[in-house]
């Protein structure tokens, strides 16, 4: 009986550090993906869209930052769960940054877009396009949705933007039809930063 309670201590000891283990993989992939993808946005073109990688299917197309917060990212071309993985994406059919109409930008709550959490009403976003045109936008405040029961309304004359992560920040796993969308207002001055210098970080501790 003690060897049998021992045998399982040791089980589930193994079964924590490989959890740990994998939550580590996915903190470390995000911010590895983050250096190379900064990479390819200080190297891209707006005719030429630079990859971080040979093989991805994805490409840099905006510059997302939050000053109040030090939030510096790259945004990726599309939405899908592989895109995600890496960084924030562009939901497509919304429009490009600075555009007239909505442009919706999605990220994981637990890498990317955790600091959704701390952005508060009246705080700065920025936003620059693949043209280096840098676009403001003032926080109007967050809001808890379903998914299964409300869409975001992309059409319009302004330049709006919304900031979308699955709710509660805190689920064990994934699955809700909740999510936390944060709306943004464009600012009317349009900065002129095209392609100002980007920090690369080094890669993650080992």
């Amino acid at each position: 009986m003690r060897r049998a309670a021992y045998a399982l201590a040791i089980l589930l000891l193994a079964l924590g550090a490989w959890q740990i283990g994998q939550g580590a993989w996915i903190h470390a992939k995000a911010v590895l993906a983050q250096v190379l993808i900064k990479r390819a946005w200080a190297e891209g073109r707006t005719d030429q869209p630079a990859r971080p990688w040979p093989w991805a299917d994805t490409f840099p197309v905006a510059r997302l930052t939050v000053p109040a917060l030090g939030v510096d990212q790259i945004v990726l071309a599309g939405a899908s769960g592989r895109t995600l993985a890496f960084g924030p994406g562009h939901m497509d059919g919304t429009a490009m940054p600075g555009e007239p109409g909505l442009t919706v930008i999605s990220g994981h709550r637990d890498t990317h877009f955790e600091f959704l959490r701390a952005l508060k009403a009246d705080q700065l976003i920025e936003l620059t396009n693949a043209a280096g045109t840098a676009h403001r936008f003032r926080v109007t405040g967050g809001h808890v949705v379903d998914a299964d029961k409300v869409g975001l309304d992309a059409t319009g004359d302004m330049p709006r933007l919304a900031l979308v992560t699955c709710y509660p920040f805190d689920a064990a796993g994934a699955g809700s039809p909740l999510r936390y969308v944060v709306f943004a207002e464009a600012e009317a001055e349009t900065l002129d930063a095209a392609h100002s210098p980007i920090a690369i970080p080094g890669p993650p501790p080992i």
